[in-house]
């Protein structure tokens, strides 16, 4: 049996775990689970586990919950005596001492095709980047940022209609293919791990409330990825007749009547269309303040955009770079 304890804090992983304790289960012991201490959440603020705990405890596992992982709970974790530990979003640091404890080491699942997208948000630095594919890279972790050794990749596309929450879930179940065929060869000991090339590496980092802006300068396929890739959190916005009003969807299109940037020029029977500076932004789905998210045609039966209408630009924060963002801005 391949004994492993699991650090995480997100529903991304529930697609690996389930598998880890139903189809693996004659040859894989989930040990125990790390996970993220109970957090207040909503408008109510009331304090509640999160997924990975909810699901741990469903089938009766060790839950271990730090607010930070130190000697105490490198202790904690040699007593469960793992053969390995996988981490997928799991949220805290780990010193070399925990990374080592188990006998195969420690492995981590990032969310794209390493070497780019190392940090924080590399599904919305992807799609946001206009990427047509990512993946789920297994590494061995080390002390570096995502810049471990590779076992493997598993890919998937990314759709032009495909928001955050789409190649999540898509990303999601890539994890179970891909245990599948590195676990048992990782027990064996016939892995091959390959070192990045450095070379290529980017960085990604953390996202606020800021990133939501929109300069129409920009192409349109850049803003529509922008739009996409920051839907649902934390959501690009407009203001409009006064009003700031929530973007979901967007792709871009090219129209005899373009308008200038930022101007609305119409709308057709998928969207709102916008100039940019490089072809029409066409807008599907757009949420006024207190309302819900609707395809364009409805919404604008209730919130009227007249044609020459002026959307304001403002400069988009950069989400990507060759070198590593100040502290704090990575993430774990």
């Amino acid at each position: 049996m391949l004994r492993i304890v699991f650090m995480g804090s997100d529903a991304i992983a529930l697609p690996a775990l389930n598998w880890l304790a139903t189809e693996a289960r004659e040859w894989v012991e989930l040990a125990a689970v790390f996970t993220q201490p109970d957090r207040a959440v909503g408008r109510g603020q009331k304090v509640q586990p999160n997924e990975i705990k909810r699901w741990a405890e469903a089938r009766q596992l060790p839950v271990v919950q730090p607010l930070k992982v130190g000697a105490a709970e490198c202790a904690q974790l040699v007593a469960f005596m793992p053969d390995l530990t996988l981490v997928m979003a799991y949220g805290h640091i780990l010193k070399q001492d925990v990374i080592d404890a188990p006998r195969l080491g420690t492995l981590n699942l990032h969310t794209s095709v390493l070497p780019k997208y190392r940090g924080a948000s590399p599904i919305q630095t992807a799609i946001t980047g206009g990427e047509t594919q990512t993946g789920v890279t297994l590494m061995r972790m080390v002390l570096k940022l995502d810049a471990g050794p590779v076992a493997d990749v598993e890919r998937v596309t990314i759709e032009t209609l495909d928001t955050a929450s789409v190649v999540e879930a898509k990303l999601a179940q890539a994890c179970v293919p891909l245990l599948a065929r590195c676990l048992p060869t990782i027990a064996s000991g016939t892995q091959l791990f390959t070192e990045q090339d450095h070379a290529g590496v980017t960085f990604c980092r953390r996202l606020d409330k800021g990133d939501g802006v929109l300069d129409f300068q920009a192409p349109a396929s850049a803003l529509a990825a922008r739009i996409n890739g920051l839907m649902p959190w934390p959501g690009c916005t407009a203001v409009i007749n006064g009003q700031i009003v929530k973007l979901g969807l967007a792709d871009s299109t090219t129209v005899a009547n373009a308008g200038v940037p930022g101007e609305v020029s119409g709308s057709d029977a998928d969207g709102l269309l916008v100039g940019t500076g490089e072809g029409t932004l066409r807008l599907r789905l757009l949420q006024r303040p207190g309302g819900r998210m609707l395809p364009a045609a409805e919404f604008l039966r209730g919130f009227p955009i007249a044609a020459g209408t002026k959307l304001s630009s403002q400069s988009m924060p950069p989400m990507v770079s060759r070198m590593p963002f100040p502290r704090g801005k990575l993430g774990a």
